[in-house]
């Protein structure tokens, strides 16, 4: 039967994980003559194994992904010399992963900005929505840098940084040239140069310029981004499927290059973002719940299922139909919903922003950079806007910091720490995402007159 196979198959991939922590442990901390290393090699290697049988019956990429991080751990650990070679790999995926960015962004902002052509019929909810959804994002993009450097998770894992594209240190620019190399002079430049800030810029004017173009004209063209938009999200699920073999040869050289205590930050990062993202429930959408005089035992009755379906499948859009129809249930009108939902996908992804924050320093912390706080804001800032239209791409918040810390030229080896636990993280963070948006709905309906103050 199916069910047993399965909880075989966990039962294999957990005897596996705890094999491999426990070998790795004991051989570093015993060393006694009559135990020969190899001992605690070949226990290591079979919990490698047990971890691929795991991954053979499970056939899930995550599981790949953490498969390859194991993997590689191994490899680092026990023959380094053959696992700098494996470097290339890492490299490669990198470089696919950063040729998504650009198309990606210029076509799912445009879709944002001129697909939605009820912004301009709604006009006061759409202000009030967009307003809404720009604060509590900044919140949320503070509240995960505020935990990053009190926690200082990245600071243990001190990443070897070993290539050519990578430079020692932030580059320093004054405030007038962190605005002035905001707006491109050629979008082509920028678009050759990994300039990920001046791409947003570019896209969101010309999104508000098309939008502004009468329907004929307008159509083709927002045909066109939707077409771009769906092929490189098609293009990433591609990419997405070498990343097992990318976080195995990246994890390798790193540990082949450091040691195996580069890994040991991460417990402390995941750490991090939980309580981070706890403090931003409790602090700033209760608070807001509670002022808003949202019916909080209703609303939380009304949310627990689409959030519970996003922290199962890391996937909003796997929870928008039954939060769209719940909402509806708790007394919002049906365009109120239709309009803010969809928007808020776009524009409103709290718990996504957090983590990028978060991840975006933790990548500085590891790779020995100090940021001062103009470099941080500065981030902050650019994260912000390029985040905005990436909610229905795989992996969206990881592309979203790669491109950021590619246009800060922070080095990108820690980026495969981030991507190795990526699932332990986007599960958490995307629920919080789905709470956001239902709130931000029952909010602007609200501020609308149009949801009851009492429910039976």
């Amino acid at each position: 039967m199916k069910p047993r196979s399965t909880s075989h198959g966990i039962l294999i991939g957990l005897c596996g994980a705890v094999s491999l922590v426990v070998a790795v442990g004991l051989g570093r901390t015993l060393h006694f003559a009559e135990i020969p290393p190899g001992v605690f090699e070949g226990i290591r290697w079979i919990a490698v194994a047990l971890l691929v049988a795991y991954a053979l019956a499970r056939k899930s990429l995550t599981t790949w992904i953490l498969v390859g991080l194991a993997a590689g751990a191994e490899v680092g650990y026990d023959a380094p010399a053959l696992a700098m070679r494996f470097q290339v790999l890492g490299l490669i995926f990198l470089r696919l992963i950063k040729v998504i960015i650009a198309p990606l962004l210029f076509g799912t902002l445009v879709v944002g900005i001129a697909g939605h052509a009820e912004i301009k019929k709604v006009g006061r909810m759409g202000v009030k929505a967009l307003v809404f959804f720009e604060i509590v994002s900044t919140i949320a993009l503070f509240i995960g840098l505020a935990a990053i450097n009190i926690s200082r998770a990245g600071v243990g894992a001190q990443m070897a940084s070993n290539t050519p594209e990578n430079v020692q240190g932030i580059t320093q620019h004054s405030a007038t040239d962190l605005i002035l190399n905001a707006f491109p002079e050629s979008i082509a430049k920028a678009i050759a140069e990994n300039q990920i800030l001046q791409v947003v810029v570019f896209s969101i004017l010309f999104g508000i310029a098309l939008a502004m173009a009468p329907e004929m004209k307008r159509r083709p063209l927002v045909a066109f981004a939707e077409s771009l938009s769906e092929t490189m999200f098609k293009f990433t699920n591609i990419v997405m499927l070498a990343a097992p073999i990318g976080v195995f040869g990246a994890i390798a050289y790193t540990v082949g290059h450091t040691g195996i205590g580069v890994l040991l930050p991460l417990l402390k990062l995941l750490t991090t973002m939980y309580v981070a993202l706890v403090i931003f429930i409790v602090f700033v959408l209760l608070p807001i719940t509670y002022f808003s005089k949202i019916p909080l035992g209703n609303f939380g009755r009304s949310i627990a299922e689409p959030v519970a379906i996003a922290f199962a499948t890391a996937s909003s859009e796997a929870a928008l139909p039954r939060a769209m129809e719940n909402m509806e249930a708790l007394g919002i009108p049906r365009g109120t919903v239709a309009f803010v939902m969809p928007t808020g996908y776009s524009f409103n992804l709290t718990g996504s922003s957090l983590y990028q924050s978060l991840a975006i320093i933790f990548m500085a912390q590891a790779s020995g950079i100090q940021l001062t706080f103009g470099h941080q804001t500065a981030i902050m800032l650019t994260l912000l806007l390029s985040s905005k239209g990436t909610a229905g791409v795989a992996r969206a918040s990881l592309v979203i910091v790669l491109a950021t810390a590619t246009q800060f030229h922070l080095p990108v080896e820690s980026f495969f720490l981030l991507f190795g636990i990526d699932q332990l993280m986007d599960m958490p963070r995307t629920a919080v995402n789905v709470v956001g948006n239902c709130l931000a709905t029952a909010v602007v309906a609200r501020w609308e007159h149009e949801f009851p103050l009492t429910r039976s």
